[in-house]
C-alpha cells in the first residue's frame, strides 16, 4: 500500500517563460550604415599620403580610422539587434569626425573666402571698418580672384557679419585663412552631430554619409566657406519644420528654429532664398489646421523672431558703417562678377562664342525663383517635401551658377526627406482657383505650371541665343621664348549699335584668368567701329599650354553685359 508521501508523480513537459526577442535591424538600415561607412574612404588616402611625410602622428590616426572602417563594415553585416547597429552608426560618425579633423590639420590654408573672412575678423578685432575695404594683398600666389565685368576684381568682404564675429576668438590659430577654416569645419561637425541626433535612429548614418562622407562638404569646410556656418544653423530649422507653430504656439522649439534661421541669414546669403519657401510652407500647414488668422499670427511671430536675431547680429555694422554694410551684404547680387559655373550659362561660355544678352540669365534666374515659389504655394501638398531643394534650382539659370550653391545645402534635402514627408502636408491649405479644382484640373495644372515657368525659360533662351558683339582677330604675337607670349595685337570690330568698353583675357580651361592690360587701343569702341588693340599679360608673360588645349580670347563688357570669345590657339603659335 502506497501512502500519499510515497506516491510517484511523473513530471510533465517543462515550459519556458516568454522572453521578448529584440527585432533585428531592417535590411535597408544595414545597407545605409554600410554605405556611410564606405563613403568615409573617399579622399582619405590623399590625406594619409600627405600626412605620412609631414605629420606621422596624423597618419597613424588615419590608419586607425581605416581599421575602424573595416571593423564597422564587419559589424554592420553581422550584428543581430537594432540597438547594436545603432552603436555601429555612432562609431561610423566618430570615425567620420576624426577623419574630418585630420584632413583639416593637413589642409587648412583655405580659399579666398577664408582669407577674406579672417581678415574681416582681424579688422573687427582692431576696431576697424569691415565692409567696403579692399584687401588686394590677400590675393595672388594661388589665391583665386573674382573678376568683374568692369575689368577689375572684388577685394572686399561681401557676406553678412556672423562668420567674422565667430572667427575673432580663433585668430590665435595663426595667419592665413586657418581661423576661418577652423570655424567652418567646426560648424560642419557640429551641424552633422545635430542632424545625426535629430534624425530617427535608423536614418542617422545618412547624416554621416551626406555631411562627412564623399569628401564634398569637408572640403568646403577646409576652404572656409561661410555658407557652411549657415548650413549648420539651418539644420535645426529644417528638421521637422512643418511642426512649427503647432497648436498656434511657437514654444521653445519654434523660437529656437526662428533664432537659428535669423543667425543663418546673418552668416551668408544663401538662406535668404530658403526663407520664402519656409514661411509659405508654415503658413499653408498651419492654415490647414488652425485657420487663416491663427496661421498668419504664427508666421508673423516666427518671421519676427528670426528678423530680430538677424538685426541683433547686424546692429553694430548697420550703425557704424550703414552704407558700406548694406552694400557689402548685397555684394554677391550686385558686384557684376563674370559668368561662371556649371549651369545654362555654359552655353555662352563654352559652346558658342558668347552673347550680347548675358543679363537674360540673371532675369531668368529671378523669374524661375518667382515661378517656383508660386508653384509651391499653389501645389504645396505635392511640393511641400521639396521646400529645401526648390530654391537652389533657380541658380542653374544664373550668371554665377556654381554647383556649390546647391551642393552645400544637400544635408537639408536629407533632413526634409526624413522628417518632412508628404504626409505632413496632407491637410495643408492651398489656393484653389476654380480652373485648378474643377473637372479639368489635370490639364489646367499643367497649363498653370507651363505659364509660371515659361518666362524664365524664355529669358534663358534669349540669353543663350545672343550673338557676341565683338569680332576679334589676332594680327601679331610677340614671343620672348618659344613657350611664352609677351604681347598680342588684335583687330576688334564692334557689331553692336552701342559703344562698348571691352576688357580682355585669355583662358585655357574653366574659369577666368586675370585681365590683360591694354597697352594700345581705345578704351571705348564706338558702335559699328573697328580698332586695333595691343595687349600685355598681367604677369608680363603668358605660358603657352601644351598642344591640344583650347585657348580662348574673351572680351567682357559691363553695360550692357556681354561676352565675346574667339579661339586663338593656332594664332598664338607663330612669332613676330
Amino acid at each position: 500500500m502506497y501512502s500519499a508521501e510515497t506516491t510517484l508523480v511523473v513530471p510533465g513537459p517543462r515550459t519556458q517563460s516568454a522572453v521578448a526577442v529584440p527585432p533585428p535591424p531592417a535590411p535597408w538600415h544595414r545597407v545605409l550604415t554600410l554605405l556611410a561607412d564606405i563613403s568615409l574612404l573617399i579622399g582619405t588616402r590623399a590625406v594619409w599620403t600627405s600626412a605620412a611625410g609631414h605629420r606621422p602622428a596624423v597618419a597613424a590616426v588615419i590608419s586607425g580610422c581605416y581599421a575602424s572602417v573595416l571593423v564597422c563594415g564587419v559589424l554592420t553585416l553581422v550584428v543581430r539587434r537594432a540597438r547594436s547597429l545603432a552603436r555601429v552608426d555612432l562609431c561610423v560618425l566618430v570615425t567620420g569626425v576624426t577623419l574630418t579633423l585630420c584632413a583639416w590639420i593637413m589642409l587648412h590654408g583655405g580659399s579666398d573666402e577664408a582669407l577674406l573672412t579672417t581678415q574681416a575678423a582681424r579688422e573687427l578685432a582692431a576696431g576697424h571698418a569691415v565692409y567696403g575695404q579692399p584687401w588686394p594683398w590677400l590675393f595672388g600666389h594661388g589665391v583665386a580672384l573674382t573678376p568683374t565685368v568692369t575689368g577689375g576684381y572684388d577685394f572686399t568682404y561681401g557676406y553678412p557679419p556672423l562668420a567674422p564675429l565667430l572667427t575673432v576668438p580663433l585668430l590665435w590659430l595663426g595667419h592665413g585663412g586657418a581661423p576661418a577654416t577652423a570655424l567652418s569645419t567646426g560648424a560642419l561637425i557640429v551641424g552633422t552631430v545635430v542632424l545625426w541626433r535629430l534624425l530617427p535612429a535608423p536614418w542617422r548614418s545618412a547624416a554621416t554619409m551626406v555631411c562627412l562622407g564623399f569628401g564634398m562638404l569637408p572640403s568646403y569646410g577646409r576652404l572656409g566657406y561661410p555658407a557652411i556656418v549657415a548650413l549648420a544653423l539651418l539644420v535645426p530649422v529644417v528638421v521637422r519644420w512643418p511642426r512649427t507653430g503647432e497648436g498656434g504656439r511657437l514654444g521653445g522649439a519654434g523660437l529656437a528654429r526662428a533664432a537659428c534661421l535669423g543667425a543663418a541669414c546673418a552668416a551668408q546669403q544663401l538662406p535668404w532664398f530658403l526663407v520664402p519657401f519656409l514661411l509659405a510652407g508654415i503658413h499653408a500647414v498651419r492654415r490647414g489646421d488652425l485657420g487663416g488668422r491663427a496661421a498668419a499670427l504664427v508666421v508673423l511671430r516666427f518671421a519676427g523672431a528670426a528678423a530680430t536675431v538677424w538685426l541683433l547680429i547686424n546692429t553694430y555694422f548697420a550703425v557704424s558703417e550703414p552704407g558700406a554694410w548694406l552694400t557689402g551684404i548685397a555684394l554677391p547680387l550686385t558686384q557684376g562678377a563674370v559668368v561662371h559655373g556649371q549651369g545654362l550659362v555654359d552655353i555662352s561660355l563654352y559652346l558658342t562664342n558668347g552673347s550680347d544678352r548675358l543679363d537674360g540669365y540673371s532675369h531668368a534666374s529671378l523669374l524661375l525663383f518667382a515661378g517656383l515659389l508660386a508653384l509651391f504655394v499653389l501645389f504645396v501638398r505635392r511640393l511641400g517635401p521639396a521646400a529645401t531643394v526648390l530654391p537652389w534650382c533657380a541658380f542653374y539659370l544664373a550668371t554665377r551658377s556654381q554647383d556649390g550653391y546647391y551642393l552645400m545645402m544637400t544635408p537639408l534635402w536629407l533632413a526634409a526627406a526624413v522628417t518632412a514627408p508628404a504626409s505632413a502636408f496632407a491637410g495643408a491649405w492651398g489656393p484653389r482657383p476654380r480652373l485648378l479644382s474643377g473637372p479639368w484640373r489635370g490639364p489646367a495644372r499643367i497649363v498653370a505650371t507651363a505659364l509660371l515657368l515659361t518666362p524664365a525659360l524664355g529669358s534663358a533662351t534669349v540669353a543663350a541665343t545672343g550673338t557676341p558683339p565683338l569680332r576679334m582677330r589676332v594680327t601679331a604675337v610677340r614671343h620672348p621664348t618659344a613657350a611664352t607670349v609677351s604681347r598680342i595685337a588684335l583687330q576688334v570690330s564692334n557689331t553692336d549699335g552701342r559703344a562698348l568698353t571691352p576688357h580682355f583675357t585669355l583662358t585655357t580651361g574653366q574659369g577666368m584668368n586675370p585681365y590683360w592690360r591694354v597697352v594700345r587701343g581705345p578704351r571705348t569702341l564706338a558702335a559699328h567701329g573697328t580698332a586695333r588693340y595691343e595687349l600685355r599679360p598681367p604677369s608680363g608673360r603668358f605660358p603657352l599650354p601644351r598642344p591640344g588645349v583650347r585657348v580662348r580670347l574673351r572680351a567682357f563688357t559691363a553695360s550692357p553685359q556681354t561676352l565675346s570669345s574667339a579661339d586663338v590657339g593656332q594664332s598664338l603659335g607663330g612669332t613676330d
